[in-house]
């Protein structure tokens, strides 16, 4: 059950072509909301799945704990989310969104649902929802490969 050659250098090329028409598309839209980057919308969707810490955070967006540090940060300065001492451990702090951030993170998923809804606006809902599980498919097998190899790079590492 192996994929030819052609058949992954192409699902390549579809991916690339995807994101940069994603980035095309968050650029449009980005001068809505100036106040809050992508990059910081993405983060505020994982901060906004439950409070968690920072390091923990980090590893789920694969950016460096200190790159995740500066976008909370910002994000604190906004109001948007907020931290407190792990009572686990009162090294650590959990990260999660105040009540601003919360509508915040809503405003920005519905107008992306506006946006996307008006630009499929010919696709039925069987082709979202096919469309859909064909991506999470995608990404859980990625996200599972990538993170097998980490590990297995790291018990080299270890063993070495």
């Amino acid at each position: 059950m192996a994929v030819a050659s052609s058949t992954a250098t192409e699902l390549v090329h579809q991916i690339f072509d995807l994101q940069r028409v994603l980035r095309c598309i968050v650029t449009a839209n980005i001068a809505k909301d100036a106040d809050v980057g992508f990059a910081l919308q993405g983060v505020m969707r994982f901060i906004g799945e439950g409070e968690s810490r920072a390091t923990k955070l980090a590893s789920r967006l694969g950016v460096s704990p200190p790159v995740l540090s500066r976008h909370i940060a910002e994000l604190e300065e906004l109001g948007l989310v907020v931290r407190r001492p792990d009572p686990a451990d009162g090294r650590a702090q959990l990260v999660a969104l105040s009540e601003t951030g919360i509508e915040k993170v809503r405003d920005f998923e519905e107008q992306r649902s506006l946006n996307l809804r008006a630009y499929l606006a010919e696709w039925s809902e069987e082709d979202a929802l096919e469309a859909g599980q064909v991506l999470e498919k995608l990404t859980t097998s990625l996200n599972h490969s990538v993170r097998a190899t980490a590990a297995g790079s790291h018990h080299s590492n270890h063993t070495a």
